[in-house]
């Protein structure tokens, strides 16, 4: 049987070394329309690194992710990208890009990543992103960005992630976002650029949500104590942008670069700002307390009425009517946000945004909500009950003790112990005195005592040395009158007077 498999093994090596017209069909197929020296797979389009000057000519229409990078590319014709109606991802990083110009992306209204990192733009026209609709992470890091117009990003209402770190943008406008909205922002990186000059009231009234994923760190921003403050109410809150590059925020002391110090680690530049604290930058949040199982209600609250209201939850979702995908959170007709049954997933800051022609900009309002589970309440004591049982114990113990019969066996041995636990004990100290003054008494002790003895003898005693030190020894014992006390005359040994005193007579 080995011997089979042997030669039936041996066959097939054989027949693919000949090149047999069957091992033809082993052969990868070449793919339709796709570019020379390029890399086709699926949906997948993939031309980097192959120093392309200028865009293949043909591309095919079915690449959903397109990768274009690591090339020389200088320019994009407009219109280039019509025959790509899939595409969802465009990779043009680490290129020569200069610049973009109207129109290139007019046919990718379905892109959502475009990656123009790494190039060499300088500036950003007001149409240059026309087309991008539905774009939602946009990558202009690390070119050479120095203005961008002031509706750059006018068309772009789905971005969500916009990179501008390492750039040389001098100003940037936080009121408007250069025509971005801050409904479905997250993140906005303007980290390593020139930003010398912040308002920081345009700051303060962004939401919360931005504010998390906003990077200015490596900035030569001022040294002034509302941005300080600002920035350290920042850090408190434990917002991931300021907590997480802490180390990198700096300001210049003076208008020259080598005057530049850290925010959070020279306290000393600010010290005289904490006579004037920053008050009214923020709008302090609004701390609410919800019950697991229980119902709550936000009311989104502006200066004036509002148009359009929108809802961001905790987990960063968008929240419009009807509310959220899990049906957990319902936005109503007037604006206001109801929660049916809290649970903890409910836990965090809801941010209302606001728009209208009455408002003098976007507002927001922020709910911090904190959800916390029920306190189990304690047991009733039932007093009644407890009462009752009372009774009965107390009428079964007083019927026991009134008929129940003794038991004899019980009380023999009990008689028995009581009587030797009597004589076994000590003798006590007074026992021993009274035992000493009977045998030094002239009197026997069962004579009749009807009528005192004209003669008696007074002794003072003291049962030896085992107990406290100063007490009186025997005396020397005298007769006397009862009727003539002022002769009476006692001794002590080496102790004094007072002591003896203390002991009083003894009569035998």
């Amino acid at each position: 049987m080995a011997w089979l498999v042997l030669q039936g093994a041996l066959l097939c090596m054989l027949r693919v070394a000949l090149g047999t017209p069957d091992s033809e069909d082993f052969m990868p197929a070449v793919p339709h329309n796709c570019p020379r020296k390029c890399v086709c797979a699926a949906d997948l389009l993939s031309c980097a690194g192959l120093g392309l000057q200028n865009v293949p000519a043909e591309l095919p229409a079915a690449a959903a992710e397109l990768d274009l990078s690591h090339n020389a590319l200088q320019r994009l014709r407009p219109s280039w990208l019509a025959p790509l109606s899939r595409l969802r991802a465009l990779r043009l990083g680490h290129n020569e890009l200069d610049a973009l110009g109207h129109g290139v992306f007019t046919n990718a209204s379905g892109l959502k990543l475009l990656d123009l990192s790494s190039n060499a733009l300088r500036t950003l026209g007001r149409h240059d992103l026309d087309g991008l609709e539905a774009l939602e992470m946009l990558l202009l890091f690390n070119n050479h960005l120095a203005h961008l117009d002031e509706h750059t990003f006018q068309g772009l209402s789905a971005l969500s992630h916009l990179y501008l770190g390492c750039n040389e943008l001098m100003t940037f406008s936080f009121d408007h976002l250069h025509g971005l909205g801050a409904t479905h922002l997250r993140i906005l990186d303007l980290s390593s650029n020139q930003l010398g000059h912040i308002s920081v009231p345009e700051l303060a009234v962004l939401p919360v949500f931005l504010k998390n994923g906003l990077y200015l760190h490596n900035n030569p921003l001022p040294c002034n104590c509302r941005l300080y403050h600002l920035l350290q109410r920042w850090h408190q809150r434990g917002l991931s942008a300021v907590r997480d590059f802490a180390h990198e925020y700096t300001c210049l002391v003076f208008k020259v670069p080598t005057s530049r110090v850290r925010f959070f680690e020279h306290s000393r530049v600010f010290e005289n700002c904490s006579a004037a604290p920053a008050t009214g930058l923020e709008r302090p949040e609004e701390q609410l307390h919800a019950q697991v199982g229980r119902s709550l209600r936000l009311y989104c609250n502006t200066s004036a009425p509002a148009v359009h209201i929108a809802w961001v939850s905790p987990k960063h979702e968008l929240l419009v009517a009807p509310g959220s995908r899990d049906g957990s959170i319902a936005v109503l007709a007037d604006g206001s946000l109801a929660i049916g049954k809290v649970q903890e997933q409910h836990a965090g800051v809801f941010v209302c945004l606001a728009t209208g022609p009455s408002l003098h900009h976007n507002q927001t309002l922020e709910y911090n909500v904190s959800v916390h589970f029920p306190h189990p309440e304690p047991e009733t004591f039932n007093t009644g009950f407890t009462t009752l049982l009372g009774c009965a114990v107390g009428l079964v113990l007083v019927l026991l003790y009134l008929f129940a019969p003794p038991c004899r066996g019980c009380c023999r041995c009990c008689h028995q112990a009581c009587r030797s636990r009597r004589w076994s004990r000590a003798p006590s100290s007074l026992q021993e005195l009274s035992a000493q003054s009977s045998v030094l008494s002239a009197t026997p002790p069962d004579a009749p005592s009807g009528k005192a003895s004209v003669h008696k003898h007074v002794v003072f005693l003291e049962p030896g040395r085992r107990g406290l030190n100063g007490r009186v020894q025997l005396a020397v014992a005298e007769d006397f009158d009862l009727s003539n006390t002022v002769g009476l005359r006692f001794t002590a040994g080496s102790e004094s007077a007072s002591s003896t005193g203390s002991e009083g007579l003894m009569m035998t």
